[in-house]
């Protein structure tokens, strides 16, 4: 597997300036409940965390891959406080708009990395984590820019070592392509089974699901999301 420093990179880090709250935030809170030793430059051996340290508790870890504004996150770790939250994000403006609420809410059980979600795989033990989300990742819809996306078989075969069996995979997207995508690279890549028996399940969302703002961007512009869900066998 590559080291993390040579991964490449493709999408935003940073958008329109940050306020001076958020600024506060990112320089006063985010130390506090960042993960440590996940840079290749704060751990270049790439050791493996100890997940039970960092929470305090043994806890079934939860990872959600690129969170966005939070708004998923902060939901269901609300409501499963004896669950321990990874959030990653590198878009330095979706951990500012999440950190005042997380301050605010108090939670002990949200870890942010606010990297590269392949450079944190390098460091998660083996079978570590229980669900895996990914909200309406990028489609790259460009055909010169699919191999961009999240949903690889370099991925997959990480996710495999890094999730517990039976652990569970949930996307959501409102791309049909991305979806077909997904299917289709999920498929070839075995050790894992579509939860879908019907038309339904793909067609409304799993339980504790919230409502993004790229959900309701959606459903505004007349687009319909599909929820997938994986597991591993």
């Amino acid at each position: 597997m590559r080291i993390g420093k040579h991964f490449n990179f493709y999408g935003r880090k940073r958008g329109k300036k940050l306020s001076k709250l958020q600024e506060h935030y990112i320089l006063t809170y985010l130390p506090k409940i960042a993960l440590d030793k996940v840079s290749f430059g704060e751990n270049p051996n790439r050791s493996k965390l100890e997940l039970t340290e960092i929470f305090d508790e043994n806890y079934p870890i939860c990872l959600e891959i690129g969170f966005g504004g939070g708004e998923h996150l902060l939901s269901i770790a609300k409501k499963n406080k004896n669950v321990g939250f990874i959030g990653c994000e590198p878009y330095i403006n979706g951990v500012a708009m999440l950190l005042p609420r997380l301050f605010k809410e108090d939670l002990k059980n949200v870890r942010i990395y606010m990297g590269d979600a392949r450079t944190l795989f390098e460091v998660l033990p083996d079978c570590s984590i229980t669900n895996l989300f990914l909200l309406f990742p990028d489609p790259w819809p460009k055909a010169r820019h699919k191999k961009r996306r999240f949903i690889s078989k370099e991925n997959l075969n990480v996710l495999k070592r890094v999730l517990k069996l039976d652990g569970l995979i949930f996307i959501a997207t409102d791309v049909g392509d991305y979806a077909k995508h997904v299917l289709e690279t999920f498929n070839q890549a075995g050790n894992f089974e579509w939860l879908a028996e019907s038309a339904n399940d793909w067609r409304h969302p799993w339980k504790d699901w919230e409502r993004t703002r790229y959900y309701l961007k959606a459903e505004k512009s007349g687009r319909e999301t599909i929820f997938l869900t994986f597991r591993k066998v």
